[in-house]
């Protein structure tokens, strides 16, 4: 039988030790955003194992100030909770997920909510916005994700509610999205294990 998505819990990010420890020994959405080609392998690969200069900065300051406030919204409107757990895929433990918020339907479906501030105007959802929301509903088994996003100007958000749309889940893009991610763990596998443990 099945798991339900509730067994799959590995830690929260109320931990943010435990919960970027657990993070660090798999492949999440922010890991599978960046691969859009065989060829991002070697990047994400890099960037998983040494980190990036990255460390933040006002706009990313300012979407995590902002998230509550737009998740409340979400509960409020669509009825869909936040969420701070991050969960592993049914088939491959490695595989994980943190939605931003999680709700079942009347009949029984998975739900999930994806939360984005922006300074620009998007005509559509950003790809690689997409391939997190794609990545995300193979990890948990949902059908539709909810993407919400906030536009700001100068950080003081330009509309009195944010937009939102919503993403269903699609078999193809995960298709490809699990099988770049399978590549990926065999790559950190080959840069961390010495050559001599290798199997041939």
């Amino acid at each position: 039988m099945p798991w339900t998505y509730r067994e799959r819990l590995v830690a929260d990010s109320t931990d943010r030790v435990a919960w970027l420890r657990a993070r660090s020994r798999g492949i999440t959405a922010t890991d599978v955003a960046k691969l859009s080609t065989p060829r991002s392998i070697d990047v994400a690969a890099t960037a998983k194992l040494y980190g990036t200069n990255f460390g933040g900065n006002a706009y990313t300051d300012h979407g995590r100030m902002r998230e509550p406030e737009i998740a409340r919204w979400v509960a409020a409107t669509h009825g869909i909770r936040p969420s701070t757990a991050l969960y592993h895929a049914e088939q491959e433990r490695r595989h994980l997920a943190t939605p931003d918020g999680l709700a079942e339907s009347t009949d029984g479906r998975l739900l999930l909510c994806e939360i984005k501030t922006t300074a620009k105007a998007w005509r559509s959802i950003p790809r690689h916005y997409l391939r997190q929301v794609w990545w995300q509903q193979y990890v948990l088994g949902a059908e539709r994700t909810l993407v919400v996003w906030e536009q700001h100007d100068g950080f003081v958000p330009v509309d009195d509610e944010p937009r939102c749309a919503w993403v269903d889940r699609d078999e193809r893009e995960i298709h490809a999205l699990v099988h770049l991610a399978s590549a990926l763990i065999d790559e950190l596998h080959r840069r961390t294990t010495p050559p001599e443990q290798r199997a041939v």
